[in-house]
């Protein structure tokens, strides 16, 4: 016969509901309760119907996360993919499942969002794309379901009314850029990407940097790949000459400053004692090629729990107010790609 929560409740000495709220997290039950309530059920190899639990408490206790179209690119996936293992680990230690989708689900063409909030899959959503049409947007706001974008900011008008977590991207290509410049580099070539408004905005502080130490922009000094290794690799190629006329090197994803790296070194190039090298992202593999890859760090241990703390704030109905838009700052990851090392190294014995 199986276990129920009045036997749970005849074990432990309590009220069948004081049984339920424990196994449900509730406020109202002391932590000496709750301990006391959860021991037995663990011990006795109890687990709450999450059925049951849904229709106490209105929850499925998922959230639903969703990805933009060209996640399963790799070049392009891999910061985003340490994104998604950031949020799976937060919700676990809450007790909270996800569930990944695309935007449409690209077998039946199904609006992914509308399906999952319509059948009551998920008691919120945190959507990581670049772009969110203004019918979803206003779908989300009309069923008042928690919601966050992460990652990429949305500007238009029809985003007010919902929250918003997001790097400080242009504050991440003035650093960049500016840390190749108190290295002495007056000569920087950007190489960015395409398609995105992150990396307009990873430009603008390139060229901002530029600006405050009082270097003009060169438009001659900007390249374009598609965020691929083999694009890095193929802009080296193609422009040979360009990259003989410089003396460092800003990539606005590691996975191209990778590339561009391996085709440096197949010419000869030495990094970074001929040419300095600083990518964007920081990615697991910057750490692994040689020379090691100094880069911008995208935070995405901060992005992933302040978009999950502001999740639970809704779903507790902690916070009221909507709309928030929550920027947060990078960092830079001093490497061996940009030869900081070798600078400090000639000042050490300068002072000697």
């Amino acid at each position: 016969m199986a276990l129920t929560t009045k036997d749970i409740a005849r074990l432990a000495g309590v009220s069948q509901s004081t049984v339920s709220r424990s196994l449900n997290n509730s406020p109202l039950i002391s932590d000496e309760t709750r301990g006391r309530v959860l021991r037995i059920a663990e011990e006795l190899g109890f687990e709450l119907n999450a059925n049951a639990r849904g229709l106490s408490t209105n929850r499925t206790n998922t959230i639903g996360v969703i990805y933009p179209d060209d996640y399963l690119d790799h070049d392009v996936s891999l910061y985003l993919g340490s994104l998604l293992t950031q949020l799976r680990k937060i919700l676990e230690q809450w007790d909270l499942d996800l569930i990944v989708a695309f935007k449409e689900n690209r077998k039946t063409g199904v609006d992914s969002i509308k399906r999952l909030v319509m059948r009551k899959k998920v008691d919120a959503l945190i959507i990581v794309q670049s772009h969110t049409d203004e019918r979803t947007l206003e779908f989300l706001k009309k069923t008042n379901i928690p919601c966050v974008l992460l990652h990429f900011y949305q500007s238009s008008k029809a985003t007010e009314g919902i929250d918003q977590v997001y790097a400080d991207h242009v504050a991440g290509g003035y650093l960049g850029c500016e840390h190749l410049i108190k290295l002495g580099h007056r000569r920087i070539l950007c190489v960015s990407a395409e398609g995105e408004e992150e990396y307009e905005q990873r430009r603008c502080g390139y060229r901002a940097a530029l600006e405050r130490y009082g270097i003009a922009y060169d438009p001659a000094l900007m390249l374009n790949g598609d965020r691929t290794f083999q694009s890095g690799y193929d802009l080296v190629m193609d422009h040979e000459a360009l990259f003989d006329s410089v003396t460092a090197v800003f990539v606005h994803t590691d996975i191209m400053a990778l590339g561009v790296m391996e085709a440096l070194k197949a010419r000869g190039r030495r990094i970074p004692e001929d040419i300095a090298v600083v990518g964007y992202d920081d990615v697991e593999l910057s750490a692994y090629f040689q020379p090691h890859l100094t880069t911008v760090h995208q935070p995405r241990e901060e992005l992933a729990a302040v978009a999950c703390q502001h999740l639970m704030e809704l779903l507790s109905s902690k916070r009221t107010v909507r709309g928030e838009q929550i920027k947060i700052q990078p960092s830079l990851v001093v490497r061996q790609s940009c030869g900081a090392h070798l600078v400090s190294t000639m000042v050490h014995d300068t002072d000697l």
